[in-house]
């Protein structure tokens, strides 16, 4: 069996499908959006920190089909749950209900509570990212949703708003204090780039990726309980290295002012703990910014190396990795036509981005699938992406 064939099979959904779905659903036509997933490169729990990240959109996205109602509701479907759900755009702050439709709602409570006035409307939605991968099926459903929120009402946003007001609904409806990097990305995706995006100001760099390399992710299948909290708790950890850090280095917003040099300058007067949660953060921005200018010189040792230190570094200093996470990585890091291989998202589970010559795919899905099944008895899905498009309006036809 060949290596594409043993590539984990997702379920890819096609305009004229969610057309079809969404008239048997509502009885209707509806116009149709798309929003990709993303995998970063390098630049973990760096977003939350004004730090430098490196995502790239891929070609696993949130459709969403979309039809005006002449009320204030809004109505909700879910394939991947088969799901409906129902509530008035003038009573989202206490709507209770199903913890999936928050992602969706919670964007129309945003756009709510930033002065733009939203009409009823109709909402199917369907995903091809997995669930609880890593890959941000949240940013992919929220940049969906404002998208066919913002067509039927007839509102016109900067697609930097519209990263914004996503990533809002996320950390205050939802509850997830993540940065912007997922939502960002979502919007602005460019076919074969990852993108350098400073998320202090926003300023973005595309970055070409050489065409002899798959992306290719491995999905742990695992998601640890811990995972949500414990990423709060990291983001709660990193506003008190920087309280900490205030009082010798002055006035600061973000561990991105700080320099190895300064933090190795005050180390003695952090806890070890808080230390290790700083050293991560801004090493890693540096790596971002390494990684970038490797990939521009196509110096792949030097991609691979930078990777590998990120690895260890989630690892060992912001201990967001697991036993699965560190198996992959170490399986794949030992495989000819490799080029770095890492965790990627917020951790506890999940998934490995890992950069792989196109040649080399047929033994590296075997390996890994072998290896990692026989250590833990879980056989890993396997994803080979391509970094694409952001989010739009697409045709049925």
């Amino acid at each position: 069996m060949t290596a594409a064939r043993r590539m984990s099979k997702l379920r890819i959904h096609r305009p004229r499908e969610i057309a079809a779905s969404f008239r048997a659903q509502f009885g209707e036509n509806g116009r149709i959006f798309r929003a990709p997933g993303r995998v970063n490169l390098i630049g973990e729990h760096t977003d939350y920190n004004d730090g430098f990240v490196m995502p790239a959109a891929i070609d696993l996205s949130c459709w969403v089909g979309a039809s005006r109602r002449a009320d204030r509701k809004i109505a909700v479907y879910a394939e991947n749950f088969t799901e409906r759900v129902e509530a008035e755009l003038d009573a989202l702050d206490k709507w209770p209900g199903k913890d999936w439709a928050r992602y969706a709602l919670g964007v129309a409570w945003s756009l709510e509570k930033a002065g733009h006035r939203l009409r009823g409307c109709n909402l199917y939605i369907a995903g091809d990212v997995p669930l609880g991968a890593g890959l941000s099926s949240s940013a992919a459903v929220e940049v969906a949703t404002a998208m066919a929120l913002l067509d039927i009402s007839e509102i016109r946003l900067p697609r930097k708003i519209v990263a914004l007001l996503c990533q809002r609904a996320e950390n205050e409806y939802v509850g997830a204090r993540c940065g912007i990097m997922d939502q960002y990305i979502s919007c602005h995706g460019r076919t074969g780039h990852a993108l350098l995006l400073d998320c202090r100001t926003l300023e973005t760099r595309e970055i070409p990726l050489p065409h002899d390399l798959a992306l290719v992710v491995c999905n742990t299948m695992v998601k640890h309980e811990v995972a949500t909290n414990e990423y709060n708790r990291r983001r709660a950890e990193s506003e008190e290295c920087v309280r900490l850090l205030r009082t010798s280095l002055g006035d600061m917003t973000a561990l991105r002012d700080v320099s190895v040099q300064q933090l190795e300058f005050v180390r003695s007067l952090l806890p070890e703990k808080i230390y290790r949660r700083c050293r991560h953060v801004v090493r890693e921005n540096e790596r971002v910014l390494d990684v970038a200018k490797a990939l521009e010189a196509i110096d792949l040792q030097r991609v691979s190396k930078l990777l590998a230190d990120s690895h260890a570094s989630l690892r060992d200093d912001y201990e967001v990795s697991c036993p699965e996470l560190d198996l992959l990585v170490e399986i794949a890091s030992g495989q000819k036509g490799v080029w770095g291989a890492r965790m990627t998202g917020g951790g506890f589970g999940g998934c490995t981005i890992n950069l792989v010559e196109q040649g080399a795919l047929e033994s590296f899905v075997h390996v890994i699938e072998r290896e990692y099944q026989t250590q833990t008895g879980l056989r890993p899905e396997i994803y080979k992406l391509e970094a694409a498009q952001g989010a739009e309006m697409v045709s049925a036809e």
